[in-house]
């Protein structure tokens, strides 16, 4: 994927809100709905934050320190994905 299509993606995103979020400390999994002809389908973006001085800046890098919470963010995500398709399948 080009840098040109990923600055697409993210621009898209940000024209609706996630239709959830997950937070596990500093890293928060936001989720994103699409719908096409094919059904609907999800993606799932993952940002963390940190201060600098008194500044709160994000960035999509993370240190072994933040994998477990990457993990987790990631595996909660999954579990409302989950669920949401199952709400849409009753």
């Amino acid at each position: 994927m080009s840098l040109k299509n990923t600055k697409k993606n993210e621009a898209a995103e940000t024209k609706n809100p996630p239709v959830g979020k997950v937070r596990v400390g500093l890293i928060t999994a936001s989720i994103w709905e699409n719908t096409n002809d094919k059904g609907t389908f999800h993606n799932v973006t993952f940002e963390r934050r940190y201060k600098d001085g008194d500044q709160w800046k994000s960035s999509h890098s993370y240190n072994a320190d933040d994998l477990l919470a990457l993990a987790k963010a990631a595996d909660l995500a999954h579990t409302k994905i989950v669920e949401a398709r199952n709400g849409d399948a009753e």
